[in-house]
Formats: structure tokens, sequence, C-alpha cells
């Protein structure tokens, strides 16, 4: 078992510090809080131990999870690289572009591995169609959330956006051409609302609209490509699959067949692929624990973390 440290003590760190405990691939050593009457509250309360002091925590484990704020994530990760500690960090990876391209230096001086917390890639919707996107031309993407004070301290693009950024990158094989984006502050400091359009230099396209404003929750993305559509909803854990291919000389009574204007009929034909319910940030946790012991690179590298960093830093610095 990996020993881990917990840095941060808030509504997501008591999470992961639940889930670390729970765990059969790490032994939870105990958590660091720069709030020492939350981080002993929170001791108190759930049995976790806390320590005081942030190098005492680092030097008495293998991996160290950080669940900070966005603004200290650089600083953590980088007192836990300098000792040889493994580092998963929630996303965003950073606070600057420099920070993450800095970390990924660190990491390959120190010879340690790193992982941010995009949690959807690990969504039990989008891992039972991940093999089926392929090549996708058109993209779709709504997530929206009522309002929630925690979090808008940085713009909706950090905030909710990446996480569908991240998603389309892991899935475009293309480098991103041209980046447009509107975004409306509405009662925040930084915008509440945003919409990008996103142009790879193989023709996609991608459509993403995030709101922290909304009057309902969705968390909804929808893949075009050639023959098929596919829709993912990360909130309700469903998905949807229409396909085409070829119709037959004879179709069935109740085959579905289109025909275009040049004459080619295609049948359009429906698939159910099999959910596998999962707790997600459980998933990432240990998917990161098995890419430690087997030397193998994690599902989310920093450099994933660093590329959807980067191409959100563009989109608001399109506003």
């Amino acid at each position: 078992m990996l020993k881990v440290g917990v840095l941060g003590a808030g509504h997501l760190g008591k999470i992961h510090l639940r889930l670390l405990n729970e765990s059969a691939k790490y032994e939870l050593i105990g958590f660091y809080d720069a709030d020492a009457i939350n981080g002993s509250a929170v001791s108190k309360e759930f049995g976790y131990t806390y320590f005081d002091n942030i190098n005492t925590l680092i030097d008495a484990v293998d991996v160290i999870d950080v669940v900070t704020p966005t603004l200290s994530h650089f600083d953590c990760a980088k007192r836990a690289m300098e000792k040889g500690k493994h580092v998963f960090l929630e996303k965003p990876i950073t606070n600057t572009l420099e920070e993450a391209e800095a970390l990924l230096s660190l990491q390959k001086k120190y010879g340690v591995k790193g992982q941010v917390g995009h949690v959807e890639r690990f969504n039990p919707a989008f891992l039972a169609v991940r093999e089926a996107i392929e090549n996708p031309m058109f993209i779709e993407t709504h997530r929206l959330a009522e309002f929630n004070p925690r979090g808008t301290d940085v713009p909706v693009v950090l905030d909710l956006m990446i996480h569908d950024i991240d998603a389309i990158l892991s899935v475009v094989p293309s480098e991103v051409k041209q980046i447009s984006a509107s975004g409306v502050s509405v009662i925040s400091n930084s915008p509440d609302i945003a919409n990008a359009r996103i142009a790879f230099e193989n023709g996609c396209v991608a459509n993403l609209t995030a709101s922290r404003i909304s009057l309902k929750n969705m968390r909804k993305s929808r893949f075009f490509q050639r023959d098929a559509y596919i829709s993912v909803d990360f909130l309700e854990k469903k998905v949807e699959v229409v396909k085409m291919k070829d119709a037959p000389e004879n179709p069935g009574e109740f085959d579905m067949v289109l025909q275009n204007a040049e004459g080619v009929r295609k049948q359009i034909y429906f698939e159910n692929p099999e959910i596998n319910l999962n707790n997600a940030i459980l998933d990432e946790l240990e998917t990161f624990a098995e890419a430690i012991e087997k030397d193998t690179e994690p599902l989310v590298s920093l450099e994933d973390g660093t590329r959807a960093l980067r191409v959100a830093l563009e989109i608001i610095s399109s506003f």
C-alpha cells in the first residue's frame, strides 16, 4: 500500500480523505490544512490525523493529494516533488501556465509521477462510449450549474468548462487551430457564463457552453462523427449511441432507412453500451496508485492537465 497524505480539508478534501481511508491501495497517513481550526475540527469529527506542518506530512508519505485552492497548487506540488513524492493535483493543474510547465520540469527532474483530477474521464457514461468516439468532427457541450458561492473566485471556464475541455482534447486527435469565445459576469467579478468555439487543425469544431447561474444542473456532451451520433449525460450517467450503416437491399419492415440526394441509402440503428456505475473520484485516485506501482503513464497526466489549462486560459483571454 502507498502511504498518502492530503493537503486541504475543504468540501472536496473531505471526500478525498474518506475515499483514501477506505481504499485498499492507500494507507492514509493524515492531512494538512492551512486553517488549523478547520483541521482540528475535521480530525475530531472523522478521526483522521491532522498535521500542523506541511513538510512533516510530506516527509511521512509516498503520495501527496493536493486538494487546496488552485492558487496554492504549484507551491504544494513543488514541495512534494522536491522531496521525491508522487503528486495528485485537483483540477485545474495550477493557476498559471508557467506554473504548470514548471511542474512538468520538476516531474522529470525528480522522477516522480503526477496526475490531474479531471474526474469526468472516469465518469461511467463517458467510459461506456469512449472507444466508440472516433475522430469526431463536431462536438457540442453544455455544463450548467445552479449558483454556488464556492468556486466563484475563478472564471466559470476554470471552474466548470475545463472538465469538457479536457474530455474533448482526449478524443480529438488534432492540435487546436483557433479559439473564439465570449463571457459575461452576472453576479461574480469573473465571468459566470461563457461560450467557446474551438477549431482544430483536422477540421473538427467544438462548441462549449458553461454557466454557474442556471436554474437547473446539466452536464451533456454530443459527439458527431462519420455515420454516428453519440450523446453523453455526465450528470444522469446515461448515453445514447445512434449509428448508420449501408442499408440492405431488402430492409425489414421495421428497419429505419434514409436515402440522400445522391441515392445513397443508410440504415439507422441504436447501440446500448453497458454502463458500469462507479465512484469516479475513487477510480481516479486508485488508477494513479496503479500507475505508480506498475510504473506506467497516469491516465490523466500532468501534460494533459497543462494542455487543458492552456486552452482554458486562451478562452479566457478571448473574452
